[in-house]
């Protein structure tokens, strides 16, 4: 919300700078996002008023004009704007003022006429140029003037970022409010005077909504709409970032800024009967002011007549009850909207609106009356008109209840954590306009006001004490610290997980748990993910069946970008659908997943760029589970979106805890991608704690022995050498795979694997008869579950 920093001062005026002022709203919790001038430097420019206007002898376009700038002399002036003539009133900057842009003003002439000055449009002053021409300042202008002062230029814009739970602070009064309590002031308001009726004339307005607790209505008539709205209420508009519109709009938009009440003026004369406020119909269709046709439903609430439905209740107004030049009628609307009924409604229709922003968050349900007071009063001294009496239509049952909250000293200091004076305490929430009673020593009942929706427990109250006695003055203190070792735990931790992940070359992605249908069908046809009621994005429409639906749009993303070599890990939820009836059935899988584009090491004077393969991949998945002491096995995978050569099963105990490998060609080649590495992991699995198992070294020797066996390829590579491991009984120390050989001399269908098995027992040497015959048994087996045959050397 942009505010003028004068505007501000006129109801609160601290002496204190501009700087200062913003750093106060900062620590008061309204972050100032940018303070900048009203217009850019600029000097020697004062108010000059036109005397004569002559033709140029030698240029059309031209004028000689001679300007009354409160001198001894006029100045002659050569001047090409075409609105230029006797009698106006322009900024004239003289010899030797600086505009912005660092422009100097000097003698000189123009097709040999002496100019002693330029008259100045308003871009020239750092203004918006509103016509093609000079800036006309009004008739009563005092010549002479410094421009900068007359147009008050030298005020600031101030830009806060106001916190959804400050619905309060949307107005000059709000933050007037704020920077009063913390400069131990009182804000001063504008005098608002009631506008007394003069004409009986008056709507009937009926509420059949809960949406709407409080509905004031006004019938003003004769009215002038064609009015000019004043430069000083322009000016305040402007630098809140709305543009001028027709007084009656630009007045509510006054008020709407000033007090934080947003009002809406109805043609009187295109209402018919009655008005009502009531939940839309199924289908009912509405036109409003931006000329957007809207089809409305039961959720939607609005004001209506008779007849048809006139605007969106708190968001928009609708076009064929708008006030135009020619009105001379309006039904002007005051009125406290419920927050549960306005928000989201804005945002179904792809609106987002000054009023709907604030009655989202809350306006001040007994702000409506006074906000009818000063529009009307602003009304009556701008625009004229009869004034009817105001029409109030009340719910108090469904009005906001001002519930008292209990607080003591004791929960201050400990939530704290340091001791604010009980003084302080009730005098601050006092100016916060809480209504304060001393219940006991250091115990208080506390009732907020009505602006204050945020506060509602004790904790907010405490909240309020801290934010006013200064996030500054907080006590440093150190923490106590409970000396008690905790008892150690043989566990992976979450940060070693990432910190390993880190030194593997991955960095951590973080997205949503949503994902778009299209990439979930590609990588598995069969799912059937669970789709949003109302996502954010067409592309984040469903919930995500596996963590690589968000990291293969991240992988494309830096691809785009020439980012050739791309390493990713994800920790977060997928979701399984699978036998799930209803959402309660929906499972939540802590998942860890890694992705893997490019060459195997980034390019460097001592590593050549080098493509990674299936083994590179698979060794960096098994640093990762040996930092955590997971023993895994491996098994063919069968997932649809792997390569079928280049991807396995995590296999412990028998059980998946995941996968890796490359994806399918045909998916990389869908998904433009190179070659990709991905894997996925059961996040508690990796997490799980393995204990660790120490036995002592045995002091005798060692025996190995080699074999190479014919076998068909089809058969698991790990289940060979569970196999193995399971024969060779306690004797059998550990086996490895170190030599695999398809070609000449090996059988189509077959390949030649050769083994490891390395023998030794823990108290004794072994005898070659006892190896011989754990090897025989070992050949056995594998001949009979395998028909593998010993290979000749």
């Amino acid at each position: 919300m942009k505010i003028s920093e004068n505007w501000l001062r006129t109801w609160v005026n601290p002496a204190i700078d501009s700087e200062t002022l913003s750093d106060q709203l900062t620590m008061l919790g309204l972050e100032v996002d940018d303070l900048s001038p009203a217009a850019k430097p600029f000097t020697g420019v004062v108010v000059g008023e036109v005397l004569t206007v002559e033709q140029h002898p030698d240029a059309d376009r031209l004028r000689v004009t001679t300007v009354n700038i409160g001198s001894d002399e006029p100045l002659q002036i050569v001047c090409g704007a075409p609105n230029v003539r006797v009698g106006m009133k322009a900024p004239v900057a003289t010899i030797g003022a600086v505009l912005p842009g660092d422009f100097k003003i000097k003698k000189g002439k123009l097709r040999g006429i002496e100019s002693q000055g330029m008259l100045c449009g308003a871009s020239e002053i750092d203004l918006e140029d509103k016509i093609d021409g000079l800036l006309e300042l009004p008739a009563d202008a005092p010549v002479g003037v410094n421009v900068r002062e007359y147009l008050n230029l030298d005020d600031h814009v101030i830009d806060i970022s106001i916190t959804p739970n400050r619905g309060d602070c949307f107005s000059i009064r709000g933050i007037a409010r704020e920077i009063a309590v913390i400069n131990q002031m009182t804000a001063v308001a504008p005098e608002i005077k009631e506008v007394a009726a003069t004409i009986l004339d008056e709507k009937k307005v009926i509420v059949t909504t809960e949406g709407c607790p409080r509905y004031l209505g006004r019938v003003i008539k004769n009215v002038n709409t064609k009015a000019p709205t004043p430069e000083w209420m322009e000016r305040a508009l402007a630098r809140s970032g709305m543009r001028q519109h027709s007084i009656l709009v630009d007045i509510t938009n006054y008020v709407l800024m000033e007090l934080g009440q947003p009002l809406h003026a109805f043609d009187g004369g295109k209402v018919q009967g009655a008005v009502h406020v009531r939940q839309a119909t199924a289908a009912e269709k509405l036109v409003l002011l931006n000329e957007q046709a809207v089809e409305l439903n039961e959720k939607v609430m609005v004001i209506a007549d008779d007849e048809k439905a006139l605007a969106i209740a708190g968001i928009m107004g609708g076009l064929s009850s708008s006030v135009t030049d020619e009105t001379t009628e309006i039904f002007l609307e005051s009125a406290f909207f419920a927050p549960l009924h306005i928000a989201g409604r804005a945002r179904s229709f792809g609106l987002h609106t000054d009023a709907s922003q604030r009655y989202e968050r809350g306006v001040d349900f007994e702000l409506p009356m006074l906000a009818m007071h000063r529009a009307s009063q602003l009304i009556a001294e701008l625009a004229g008109g009869e004034f009817g009496p105001i029409t109030v239509a009340e719910q108090a049952d469904v009005l906001p209840k001002r519930e008292a909250i209990g607080l003591k000293q004791t929960q201050v200091d400990q939530l704290l954590g340091y001791r604010v004076d009980g003084e302080f305490i009730a005098d601050a929430l006092t100016r916060l306009g809480c209504a304060v009673t001393v219940k006991a020593e250091g115990q208080w009942s506390i009732v907020p006001p009505s602006h204050r929706y945020d506060m509602v427990i004790y904790q907010d109250l405490i909240e309020e004490v801290a934010r006013i006695h200064g996030y500054d003055h907080i006590q440093i203190s150190l923490p106590v610290i409970d000396a008690k070792l905790a008892k150690y735990q043989d566990q992976f931790e979450m940060a070693q997980l990432r910190q390993t992940l880190v030194t593997l070359g991955y960095q951590e992605a973080i997205s949503f748990s949503f994902a778009d249908l299209k990439l979930e069908k590609q990588l598995n046809p069969m799912v059937n993910p669970l789709a949003l009621a109302n996502p954010i994005s067409s592309d984040l429409a469903v919930m995500r069946s596996t963590l690589l639906s968000s990291l293969i749009p991240c992988v494309q993303y830096n691809i785009n970008r020439q980012q050739s070599r791309v390493r990713f890990f994800e920790l977060g939820l997928r979701f399984d659908y699978q036998d799930a009836n209803n959402i309660h059935d929906l499972k939540q899988i802590p998942t860890l997943a890694m992705i893997a584009v490019g060459a195997k090491q980034a390019e460097s004077w001592h590593a050549k760029p080098q493509a990674m393969d299936f083994f590179d991949f698979k060794g960096e998945v098994e640093e990762l589970l040996a930092a955590g002491r997971v023993k895994v096995e491996y098994a063919r995978s069968e997932r649809v979106w792997l390569h079928p050569g280049q991807s396995a099963e995590i296999m412990v105990d028998g059980q998946s805890i995941g996968y890796l490998g490359r994806l399918h060609p045909t998916l990389e080649a869908e998904l433009d991608l190179g070659t990709t590495w991905v894997a996925e992991l059961d996040q508690k699995a990796v997490l799980q704690t393995y204990v660790s198992n120490f036995t002592e070294l045995s002091r005798f020797p060692s025996v190995r022995r080699d074999i190479a066996l014919l076998i068909s390829d089809k058969i698991n590579i790990g289940e060979i050498q569970q196999l193995i491991t399971k024969t060779g009984g306690e004797l059998l120390n550990s086996n490895w795979l170190f030599d695999v050989y398809t070609g000449q001399g090996v059988e189509a269908g077959k390949r030649s694997l050769a083994f490891a098995l390395l023998w030794q027992h823990p108290s004794r040497t072994l005898e070659d008869a006892e190896i011989k015959s754990g090897m025989d048994t070992i050949i056995e087996v594998l001949q009979n579950t395998y028909q593998a045959t010993l290979r000749a050397s």
